[in-house]
């Protein structure tokens, strides 16, 4: 692309919409063959080809862009070949957004085959899965943590199987879908070094002033995951406020608007909020590069928020995806990633990374705190969670025990997400000496690990976790005893299941039967798994005690859904109430 003419920016300019997949393998772009005509090609992992035609799209909006438009749009185009173009593979949008990782158009509800097994009442509901999804082809860089988000929902009613999948509509899709091209700029990947960002942040700031957006109503993507607290369904995403949205009687996916808690929340909160079964309440934060650098907050049953507690012990800007409590903690970790403008200005390299002199620590905080004095930090070298597991006290509230993945190499989480491995360890720190001990609890490379939510906060025996191979991509699924590594230290797996050559999954969710006294891993595991080799997605249900996580439930979908990030399952009576 960094040889494109200036005839064929000022073109794209104006039709930068997004050319959506429809096979396995290819994504088609726009080449050019002369200054002023062009080629439609796909490209692959394999090359490049012409293909006949284009495939279907959804109509570019009809409004003309303005003389203002298109004068910024030149520049970014501009900016985009010239002085920062995708030079890495890891923001080449060519190589991000090949396979399955291409965007796919909305579909509207439709009826899906069960070709397996059939679906209990108990499973009557919605699983819905969030991920990336760029509404335009990205003109320059792009990381796979920019698309916008989609929701991706199979809705189950007595037995039958409805999908449907939707962009939340949130402010930043609402205005560049009027507008029809990109007008706020990517966060992981439009500012790397620092001329590339002056020269970004020169022209965002002209669209400003242009009044083209207005940062105030938000500039997230709510690509990241799902959580139902306070009475409502939210879309999240750390760099903003929650999205409400729904799942309508028919299936359709309704996004009801962005929301403050009347008022009382501002700028972001984070994607991970955690849920006490029993208490229903939220326990969250926001994080962001300014004073306080982290804040903690919690939303009662009613949906109504507590104020903020500022935690100004934490010196400069972290990257705080996930937490963790137990019935009365709070646990945050302050890992090796956060902000670096030394590196930024010096090298060029991108404003978040790796602080290889930082040491690790372990946060924990009273969950119904007023203010940040009772904070504790403990020093665990080493350590850098993204996410979180669950976390409980033992030896009558003395000990903490947390269970989360550690991210080997964490240097390469944003650039080389192939070369991490995720070791999932025990963490206990001892309350009354400061003493912090930790061991593996196995050495497969997972993540995405969920538990039964109604054992969120309390001990808990069994985790279900994605298998990297190599990260982002994910082969297959296991299940932990994180009760054997207690008096054996061996590998906790105790039963898996790998989707085959070609097969990729997505997150597991676990679902319990509907019986109070089942055991904790009486239930199910679902999730998505897409065959690269034929083009096909399945939505699979398997049981959760077998030894070989059998699969009970095979729907066939009726297209793909992209490789993504978290979901959530909710069942009917909980649909019926937002």
């Amino acid at each position: 692309m960094d040889a494109l003419s200036s005839t064929f920016l000022s073109t794209l300019s104006q039709h930068p919409k997004s050319l959506l997949s429809f096979n396995n393998n290819n994504y088609y772009y726009y080449s050019p063959n002369t200054s002023s005509s062009f080629t439609l090609k796909a490209f692959s992992i394999g090359g490049e080809e012409p293909i006949p035609s284009p495939p279907k799209r959804q109509p570019i909006s009809s409004r003309k862009p303005s003389f203002p438009s298109n004068i910024f749009n030149t520049f970014d185009d501009f900016v985009n070949t010239y002085i920062d173009p995708p030079r890495k593979s890891c923001v080449d949008p060519k190589y991000v957004l090949s396979n399955n990782f291409a965007p796919v158009d909305e579909l509207p509800p439709t009826e899906c085959k069960v070709v397996e097994g059939s679906l209990p009442s108990c499973l009557d509901g919605a699983y819905i899965r969030n991920g990336p999804n760029p509404q335009y082809f990205p003109r320059g860089p792009y990381h796979l943590f920019d698309g916008d988000g989609m929701l991706h929902s199979i809705k189950i009613s007595q037995g039958k199987a409805t999908f449907c999948s939707r962009f939340v509509k949130t402010y930043k899709y609402n205005i560049e879908n009027e507008a029809g091209f990109q007008i706020i700029p990517n966060v992981f990947s439009d500012f790397n070094g620092l001329l590339p960002s002056v020269t970004r942040g020169a022209i965002t700031l002209a669209r400003l002033i242009a009044g083209q957006f207005n940062p105030a109503n938000g500039v997230g993507l709510a690509n990241t995951s799902l959580a139902l607290f306070g009475g409502k369904l939210f879309a999240l995403g750390e760099s903003d406020l929650p999205y409400a949205v729904k799942i309508a009687l028919d299936g359709d996916i309704i996004t009801l608007g962005r929301h403050n808690f009347n008022g009382k929340l501002v700028r972001s909160m984070t994607a991970h909020p955690k849920i006490d079964p029993e208490t229903n309440e939220a326990f969250a934060y926001r994080y962001g590069p300014f004073p306080p650098f982290l804040t903690y907050f919690r939303v009662d049953p009613n949906g109504i928020k507590t104020a903020d507690v500022p935690i100004f012990s934490i010196k400069r800007p972290t990257l705080f995806h996930d937490i963790a409590i137990t019935k009365k903690y709070a646990i945050f970790s302050d890992i090796q990633i956060g902000m670096n403008p030394i590196k930024f200005i010096l090298t060029g390299g991108s404003l978040v990374g790796m602080n290889s002199r930082k040491i690790s620590r372990l946060g924990v905080i009273p969950r119904y705190a007023k203010d940040e004095s009772e904070m504790r930090w403990f020093d665990v070298p080493g350590f850098n969670n993204l996410h979180a597991i669950n976390a409980w006290e033992e030896d009558g509230g003395d000990t903490i025990v947390l269970v989360a993945p550690n991210i080997l190499s964490v240097e390469h989480t944003l650039e080389r997400m192939d070369m991490i491995h995720g070791c999932v360890e025990k963490v206990k720190i001892n309350l009354n000496s400061g003493v912090v001990s930790r061991h593996p609890i196995s050495t497969r490379n997972l993540d995405f690990g969920v538990i039964n939510p109604t054992y969120v906060g309390k001990k808990n025996k069994y985790v279900y976790a994605a298998i990297g191979y190599p990260p982002p991509k994910l082969s297959g699924i296991v299940k932990l005893d994180v009760s054997i590594a207690e008096v054996d230290r061996r590998d906790c797996i105790v039963a898996c299941r790998i989707f085959g050559e070609g097969c990729f999954c997505g997150e597991p969710f676990f679902v319990a039967k509907n019986n109070l006294e089942a055991e904790e891993d009486d239930g199910y595991v679902m999730l998505y798994v897409h065959n690269e080799k034929t083009g096909e997605l399945n939505f699979l249900v398997m049981d959760a005690t077998s030894p070989n996580l059998d699969i009970v439930v095979d729907v066939k979908l009726p297209r793909r859904v992209p490789y993504g990030f978290h979901g959530i399952f909710v069942r009917e009576s909980d649909l019926n109430k937002l």
